[in-house]
């Protein structure tokens, strides 16, 4: 793809399309044909027939039959241009492999316990779409039978531009009507389809030394004397490990656990047994929402029963797909990073991102990032031209110097030494000069952002004097600029630097958009249309890599022949910069990644949580894993009729054969048909369709830039997902603002399994909010995307029970997350009961006995153990905990109690109410955003809570006063109780009060506390009036 192909935008509804900038011709590929050998330069040779020596009958590389043995003996045993593994010619030895592996690269598929059967289905699936696209030849190796099997596996991965091909058998007519006709063909690998003549060095010198010692010795090589058969052993090892969590750490957890449960049985059978009668509804109020408590611990807990660690091994990783010499067989990864608002998430956030992702330490022509503007804006159009132009010094120096992180504004102001580890002299150098270079490119994007503060009525004007065709956010075409790219995409070094494509949707009124959804649907079918990764990772525009090597770890699963075809994700850590120090409002969300996340991939596989994440194209398609091995049906003899009738097994003897080829003909009209929905499935695109098809990703080769960027406006534009599958099976789901935790339940619901990744440099961090007000609300969208999801078809109580691919625990997982903001109900009432007791001098429970006291001391002490085991074997801090613990209290009685009240009138009445923040205050300090008040009606709950708390606690320690010393047993149990609360909604109160002009927020509580409490006791002791001794005359009377 070329970089100065300009800003195309169009309508394909329209019949629109504009290209703001000229355009360049494509290269065309070089002519591979030739009689000579292009490892060695010998003359390829004649056959004993005397045909022309072929060595590959795929590609039809040309390679003598010198190279050709040489290669099959010792070497790699592939093509070096389609990766296929050779096979064995008439008048060649036979090598290990030749007999159970015909097709099959030992090396690259050892890890598979059996082949799936051939694809026998290929002139079908060529007769399938016969006058709208013609497939070429179909997929021979093809281990998924749930994939369609038309061109998996039979496609050219991208290396730069869209050339247009020069081959010989290539319809010129079909190349005039690209957009209607594909012909993929050429190399399934995962690397680029071209030999890289730059690389053979080493080749041709182990070619040349072959030779010699066979024209010399006549004898072959033993390869016990290869000094890289210790490497080839080493690429052979798994990629990734499981490393289970000690016994001495889970066991006695384990074992906690199952006590909680039956001291939890014997607690509510003493709760059910003894009713308190004068306060029936208190007691009964309290009952139910313990029981929904239990429930709710119950689908929390389980989840967590088998805890897991991995381990991912880069080095293997590069043994087994960098080898030197040869192509980089490393899959490519397409970036997606959304946007919508520049002066909401600042254009220098997002271009911090940027950057971090075209310097992660990937092959650069295996990386493509895509940023999707869904505001149109041409803020954000302008700051990527200028992230492009740094993005030549800031990639080359980070390479250079092996720089961490990759994001410029976190690297300059990180306070670590860093010159640690830094041994080259000019370092320090170019180190001044780069932050120099990063200052002014920080000054150039504020004078943007300055720039867009006022917005001319005319509308903004490109610097050719076009109007921007995004000046109406809400109806304007889709637009497609290709900053970086091969031609014209190189840094100051002359070196080639990753795609960097701008991407906006097409928006028109009356359509639905699906925001942030169908924004990475869009993306989806763009970078498939362009570049076809088959995996696709996904960020948010203000999570940058912190460890540039993120990709890589993926790749150690996803690409790991043991466990990667049944990958649909890899999730990693959500971590945070700018959190204070104590972390008051749970930012961090420590136990939830730490704890929760690490027992769900012992299950199958940790949630979705929308950044972070790279995913496993096909299965963003809709398609299922590759299935297992079947198990072989049991044979018995006939002697025992229990295990069948024998005539009717005489009769399957007779007319096998007839009905297996009977239902092989059913089998593949039913194929057919299906396969005639594809257009009604991905839309109306005969080129992303066909992509869709491409296994192990790839683009037609014969595609031209023109053709491929008038289809990728087509499939953006507003009215593409009409009458398909988009957002009901394909793609991100629709239907919830969590979009993430749908799109990941209905994976895992089609049998996919999903792996947690944790590397100990963690591989991305992003922003969070720290304020109060913004914190609750971030918590109130998540809530509210949980109950929209309840109440839904895909609702995990209901959904996916049919094919039983979803593990039970794995469900409990999911229903929680759908269920908790429901607990907000049964904790408002139970913090409201403490205040309630303590005014009208009832409890909850009847008076205690010894044995009823156990059960009490029991339940408390196993879940603090619970708590302190967990902590133990997760790593996780007490002061994380405590935390977590605290702001789900303050989190259930306001965001998550606002969230039921919202989904239900928007699914009930179908009113969609917004909580937003109305009035704002700012701190210039460190931490500042901490301490602003920002007003919204989520606080008042909280507040209620607090004040009838504290307003109880003094009027019970006034009433104890008053009734004497017998009160005082009864009150302890009720302070308790409300001292819990206010413990647990102390954060809240902080954040309510501020810095108090820096008085510390304890002291004022206590203040006001301690104040109430001897201002009523100065009132009851009344000592100014003078209190005379004896009975009381007009009680008593005369005779007393």
């Amino acid at each position: 793809m070329q970089a100065s192909a300009g800003l195309v935008a169009g309508s394909h509804n329209r019949n629109e399309l504009v290209v703001i900038h000229g355009h360049e011709e494509p290269k065309p590929l070089k002519d591979m044909t030739g009689q000579v050998c292009e490892i060695c330069g010998d003359e390829i040779g004649i056959t004993v027939d005397g045909d022309l020596f072929v060595a590959c009958n795929e590609c039809g590389f040309p390679v003598c039959r010198p190279c050709y043995e040489y290669e099959r003996r010792e070497g790699s045993q592939n093509c070096p241009q389609c990766k296929t593994r050779y096979k064995r010619l008439k008048g060649s030895p036979r090598v290990e492999g030749d007999d159970d592996e015909e097709d099959v690269d030992d090396i690259e598929h050892e890890f598979k316990l059996d082949d799936d059967e051939q694809n026998k289905n290929t002139n079908i699936a060529e007769a399938m779409l016969h006058g709208k696209m013609s497939y070429g030849r179909g997929a021979e190796d093809d281990d998924n039978a749930q994939f369609p099997p038309v061109i998996a596996g039979r496609s050219r991965h991208v290396s730069g531009e869209f050339p247009i091909s020069s081959q010989p058998h290539v319809d010129q007519q079909m190349l005039s009507s690209l957009h209607k006709r594909v012909h993929p063909y050429g190399s399934p690998d995962y690397g680029s389809g071209r030999w890289d003549e730059k690389k053979d060095g080493g080749w041709k010198e182990r070619m040349d030394d072959w030779k010699m010692q066979q024209g010399n010795l006549g004898t072959e090589i033993d390869d016990s004397v290869d000094p890289d058969m210790a490497m080839l052993d080493e690429a052979r090892q798994p990629l990734s490990r499981k490393v289970p969590i000690a016994s001495s750490k889970i066991n006695p957890y384990r074992m906690v656990i199952v006590a909680r449960l039956f001291i939890l049985a014997l607690f509510f059978r003493y709760r059910l047994l003894n009713p308190v009668h004068d306060a029936f509804g208190l007691w009964l109020t309290s009952v139910i929402c313990e029981i929904w408590f239990a429930v709710s611990w119950i689908l929390d807990q389980f989840p967590k029963w088998f805890p897991i660690d991995r381990e991912t091994y880069l080095d293997r990783l590069s043994l087994r797909y960098e080898r030197e010499g040869e192509p980089n067989m490393l899959c490519p990864v397409d970036v997606f990073v959304s946007t919508v608002d520049p002066l909401k998430e600042p254009p220098l956030v997002t271009a911090n991102t940027v950057l971090s992702i075209l310097a992660m330490d990937y092959p650069v022509d295996k990386i493509s990032c895509y940023i999707s503007d869904d505001g149109a804006s041409m803020l954000t159009f302008e700051s990527l031209s200028e992230t492009a132009e740094f993005a030549r010094k800031w990639v080359p120096f980070c390479k250079k110097f092996s720089i961490e992180p990759r994001a410029p504004e976190m690297y300059f102001s990180d306070k670590i030494d860093y010159l640690k580890d830094k041994v080259q002299p000019t370092f320090v150098k170019e180190r001044r000069a780069m932050k120099r270079e990063y200052e002014e490119f920080k000054v150039r994007i504020n004078a943007l952002v300055a720039k867009a503060m006022k917005a001319p009525a005319e509308g903004w004007i490109m610097q050719d004097g076009t109007p921007w065709p995004g000046n109406n956010t809400k109806d304007h075409p889709g637009m497609i600029q290709v900053f970086l790219g091969q031609s014209g995409g190189t840094d100051v070094e002359g070196n080639e630097l990753p795609r960097l494509v701008y991407v906006s949707r097409e928006k028109r009124p009356g359509f639905q958009h699906h925001k942030k959804a169908g924004a990475m649907n869009a993306l989806v079918r763009v970078s498939a249309v362009l570049t076809n990764a088959p995996f696709m990772l996904n960020l948010d525009c203000d999570h940058y890599l912190n460890n540039s090597k993120a990709a890589r770890e993926a790749m150690c699963f996803l690409m790991d022949p043991q466990i990667g075809r049944k990958v649909c994700y890899v999730q990693f850590p959500q971590r945070f910069d700018g959190i204070d120090r104590h972390d008051r409002y749970a930012n961090r969300n420590t136990v939830f990644f730490d704890i929760n996340m690490k027992g769900l991939d012992g299950i199958q596989g940790p949630v979705y949580v929308g950044t972070g994440c790279v995913f496993r194209r096909q299965a963003l398609y809709g398609y299922e894993p590759p299935k297992g091995p079947k198990r072989p049906k049991m044979v018995s003899c006939d002697c025992c009729p229990c295990f069948g009738r024998r005539k009717k097994n005489r009769k399957h003897e007779k007319h096998g054969d007839i009905e297996n080829v009977q239902a092989y003909n059913d089998d593949d009209k039913e194929l057919l048909k299906s396969q005639m929905n594809f257009e009604k499935k991905f839309g109306q695109s005969a080129i992303f369709v066909t992509s869709t098809l491409m296994v192990d990703g790839g683009v037609p080769p014969s595609s031209s830039p023109a053709s491929l960027l008038k289809e990728a406006i087509h499939v953006i534009s507003c009215g593409y997902e009409d009458k398909t599958e988009w957002g009901l099976e394909l793609g991100w789901i629709y239907g919830s603002i969590t979009e993430d935790i749908l799109t990941g339940f209905k994976m895992h619901c089609r049998g996919w399994r999903s792996i947690y990744c944790m590397p100990k440099r963690p591989a991305f961090k992003g922003s969070a909010p720290i304020n109060l007000s913004d914190r609750l609300n971030q918590v109130l969208r998540w809530a509210l995307g949980s109950v929209e999801i309840f109440f839904s078809r895909h609702s995990p109580l209901l959904y996916g029970y049919k094919g039983g691919n979803l593990k039970w625990l794995e469900r409990f997982a999911y229903v929680n997350t759908t269920v908790y903001p429901f607990t907000s109900i049964a904790l408002l009432a139970y913090c409201s009961l403490p205040a309630i007791c303590l005014l009208t001098g009832k409890f909850i429970m009847p008076e205690i006995s010894t044995l009823a006291s156990l059960f009490f001391i029991s339940l408390f002490l196993s879940i603090f153990i619970t708590g302190i085991l967990e902590l133990r074997w997760s790593g996780v801090s007490i002061e994380e905990w405590w935390r977590n613990e605290q702001f789900w209290v303050i989190g259930g009685v306001s965001a998550h109690l606002f969230a039921v009240i919202q989904g239900l009138l928007k699914v009930l009445a179908g009113i969609d109410t917004n909580f937003t923040v109305t009035s704002k205050a700012s701190d210039d300090e460190d931490f500042g955003e901490l301490y602003a008040f920002k007003w919204t009606t989520l606080l008042i709950p909280p507040t209620t809570i607090l004040i009838i708390n504290m307003v109880g606690v003094v009027a019970g320690i006034s009433d104890a006063i008053n009734n004497g010393y017998q009160s005082w047993g009864p009150l302890f149990g009720k302070l308790f109780f409300a001292f819990w609360v206010i413990v647990h909604l102390y954060p809240f109160l902080k954040g309510l009060m501020g810095k108090q002009n820096r008085t510390p927020t304890i002291v004022v509580i206590w203040s006001i506390l301690l104040a109430s409490i001897f201002s009523l006791l100065w009132v009851r002791i009344d000592p100014f009036v003078l209190k005379t001794k004896g009975p009381d005359v007009k009680q008593c009377g005369l005779n007393c």
